[in-house]
């Protein structure tokens, strides 16, 4: 893919990349996005019924298993080359922060290590009741299990229709796009508030907006540079034009 010498000569002379990631970089590691039909078992339910506090408290032993199936899903994705790329680029700039909407956990598996999840990370589990994070689900006969701190239900620490994000992600995703010189927009359709006012909040700043997706998005009205191409293709290219040789 040709990349445009101005982007490459900018992302290589930056201080501080800040990037916001959605659902399209983990489609093409096999992740089927959250309203994608659910399959077997699950087909009559639609996620937005199944992942919200009342659904839990309506039916617990459901939602908890529906997560299980969801987790066993997601467990045998792996990170493609969109993934590697932005760790790439994580080792090479002075200040790097990755903001994701995404709930797998493949930015962090792929070596990312400033992360932001702003809606939580489907593989942690937490109490329904404190919030208490959990490290190892309790030998336990009930389901859900029950929290050995507190005794309420466990739950997936993601962030449920209706629920707030996790304390001073936004504020710190927020700064992040602030202060930095370049922000990628990658695979998002920049129409879930609040993640998709960080790249407008960045060109308000000064930075210079990349859209990377093979379908533009809102952003791509503002955007100085749009690559559309799947991320796997797109930020590998990306970093070669910006660091040739790797070097």
């Amino acid at each position: 893919m040709l990349i445009p010498g101005e982007l490459a000569a900018s992302l290589r002379r930056a201080q501080a990349v800040t990037v916001l990631t959605g659902a399209g970089i983990s489609a093409e590691s096999g992740v089927p996005t959250f309203r994608d039909a659910q399959t077997g078992l699950w087909a009559r339910y639609r996620p937005e019924e199944l992942a919200t506090p009342e659904a839990f408290l309506r039916d617990p032993k459901m939602v908890w298993e529906w997560y299980l199936h969801r987790r066993e899903t997601l467990g045998r994705a792996e990170p493609n080359a969109g993934h590697f790329a932005l760790a790439d680029i994580e080792r090479r700039v002075p200040s790097f922060t990755l903001v994701t909407q995404n709930v797998d956990g493949l930015h962090a598996k792929a070596g990312s290590r400033n992360l932001i999840e702003l809606h939580g990370n489907i593989v942690r589990t937490k109490c329904f009741g404190a919030g208490h994070p959990i490290d190892r689900l309790p030998d336990d006969a009930r389901v859900p299990p029950h929290c050995p701190l507190c005794g309420s239900r466990l739950r997936p620490d993601v962030v449920w229709f209706g629920e707030m994000l996790p304390e001073g992600a936004m504020e710190r995703a927020t700064e992040a796009a602030i202060a930095c010189d370049v922000f990628l927009c990658v695979g998002t359709s920049a129409l879930v508030y609040p993640a998709a006012e960080l790249p407008a909040i960045a060109k308000h700043g000064g930075a210079l907006v990349i859209e990377v997706n093979p379908d533009p998005s809102p952003v791509a009205d503002f955007a100085d540079f749009t690559l559309a191409a799947a991320a796997g293709i797109a930020l590998p290219a990306l970093v070669n034009a910006a660091w040739p040789g790797n070097g």
